[in-house]
């Protein structure tokens, strides 16, 4: 009984936790998004979060990472995807499948969502110097966790390299393209084609993952 009272008590803990990333997430790009993320200070976001900031630097050790907070699900997620593919699938057609998939749920990490609180997300986020930097640090994260899920060697650290490179590249073209006022209904056809290209190119080239 005492064990699963103090498994109980972790679960409450950790969710908690995750609701409190959540929450001052959300009051913080709430107010980037109204005011401009430079115009906004620590200690007001801490007192609309109503916490302490020495509360909200233990959660965010950076004013950067608020805003980012929102891939931190997304982090390990190419990694999962060629952990989790299904037997004697390849890792690249895995994550192919995978990105499709995305495009098709108007996922707003695949840069294909006209919604207007994703396009100004998008605006906060590229438009911020100090974002795009910090945004750096998420994608080579990415990288070294999917290198880790090929095999954690050179190829592999390489294959990874130029993965995340592409899965970039074919985002930043639909963000692109939904920043200067395209519809989805427009891009997909596009983004289907160019996501197509983008893993055969992938497959000719990295053989040992295709």
């Amino acid at each position: 009984m005492r064990t699963l009272v103090r498994m109980s008590n972790t679960g409450l803990r950790e969710r908690k936790k995750r609701r409190m990333y959540q929450d001052v997430s959300e009051v913080a790009i709430g107010l980037f998004l109204e005011r401009g993320f430079d115009a906004v200070s620590v200690a007001e976001i801490a007192a609309a979060a109503e916490i302490s900031k020495p509360t909200l630097f233990r959660y965010f050790p950076a004013k950067e990472d608020l805003v980012l907070h929102r891939f931190a699900g997304h982090e390990q997620e190419a990694a999962r995807v060629v952990d989790e593919r299904s037997e004697g699938q390849s890792p690249l057609d895995a994550l192919r499948l995978h990105f499709l998939d995305g495009l098709e749920r108007c996922d707003p990490v695949t840069g294909l969502n006209d919604a207007e609180p994703v396009l100004a997300f998008h605006r906060l986020l590229y438009g911020t110097p100090s974002l795009v930097a910090r945004l750096y640090g998420f994608l080579e994260r990415s990288e070294e966790a999917l290198a880790r899920a090929l095999g954690g060697d050179l190829e592999a650290r390489l294959a990874a390299g130029q993965i995340v490179a592409v899965r970039r590249i074919l985002a930043m073209e639909n963000v692109r393209r939904m920043a200067a006022g395209e519809r989805v209904a427009e891009v997909r056809a596009d983004a289907v084609a160019a996501a197509g290209l983008a893993f055969r190119q992938l497959e000719a080239g990295l053989k040992r993952y295709a």
